[in-house]
């Protein structure tokens, strides 16, 4: 059944490929972002998720100019979805990437509960886990990271997405909606798959990645399956692809560049390190776009 979803954020890299996911499966979306959409039939709002005021009129405005022939006032969406947000560190200060995405993060799930909304979804990140913006070489502190792993991240972008997994399960907690957080990983868009070879020849430089990545477009579905599934209240989820970017199997591999580091389960043959078990039991996403079938 189509639904009415806000998406912010939905003119990013990962954004964008999300939102068309959606559109093509019969659903109404509104982009709330800085830059346009370039999903055909989508209108973008301009707005600062900072600002606790638009984020509630983000969220209680029409998408479109088709809104004013139902001579009703607009009503809130069936589903938001929260991707905007400084993307990594090092493109604003370490205090204003922290401040946007923490309180852009509270306001719009705030707007969200307040409307009535009851089902939202929010970009977390695999930089919860602790290494990829480390200083140093850090090593993880087992195999495979799941969403029960004890997280530790020291920089300013991975401390504000494990802050706003705690402001999700708080409203969460307060409202009895569903909020689902997603730990995405390295995200691939389809030319992306030429940098692969270089990623076999050098493993390390996957390291901070956890030797794992998440295409654009299967990031579509998981958020469409996010939107689909009702009634498990609070939830964390893995946001990767199936299989291990790496050219021999995950237990071996782990052996030979992570020696010392425990498994804490038997892991399949080529499992990602960043394992989607979860998502993939509790919500059925089944990937479409295995690096091998493009590399």
């Amino acid at each position: 059944m189509s639904k009415r979803i806000v998406f912010t954020g939905g003119s990013g890299k990962a954004g964008r490929h999300a939102v068309r996911y959606l559109v093509d499966r019969g659903h109404s979306v509104l982009n709330v972002d800085l830059a346009p959409s370039d999903v055909p039939g989508v209108n973008t709002l301009h707005a600062d998720i900072a600002d606790g005021g638009q984020m509630f009129n983000a969220l209680s405005t029409h998408f479109g100019f088709s809104g004013y022939d139902a001579g009703q006032m607009p009503s809130a969406p069936d589903a938001v979805v929260h991707f905007a947000a400084v993307p990594r560190v090092l493109i604003q200060p370490d205090n204003e990437t922290f401040r946007i995405n923490v309180i852009g993060t509270y306001n719009v799930i705030e707007a969200a509960v307040k409307l009535g909304v009851r089902k939202i979804v929010v970009a977390s990140s695999e930089t919860t886990y602790g290494v990829c913006f480390a200083e140093g070489d850090k090593d993880f502190h087992s195999f495979p990271l799941d969403e029960s792993y004890d997280s530790d991240p020291m920089d300013s972008y991975g401390l504000s997405k494990l802050l706003n997994e705690k402001t999700a399960r708080a409203f969460a907690m307060r409202s009895g909606a569903d909020i689902y957080a997603l730990r995405i990983g390295n995200v691939i868009e389809p030319h992306e798959y030429a940098m692969f070879p270089g990623f076999l020849a050098d493993p390390m430089s996957r390291k901070r990645n956890a030797w794992s990545y998440i295409d654009a477009r299967d990031l579509g579905q998981m958020v469409h399956r996010c939107i689909e599934t009702d009634g498990l209240g609070f939830q964390v989820f893995n946001a990767t692809n199936d299989t291990i970017t790496a050219d021999m199997p995950t237990a071996e591999f782990l052996a030979r560049h992570c020696p010392g580091v425990p498994l804490t389960r038997e892991m399949g043959t080529n499992e990602a390190p960043l394992s989607n078990r979860k998502i993939r039991e509790m919500l059925g996403f089944t990937q479409e776009h295995d690096w091998r079938r493009y590399v």
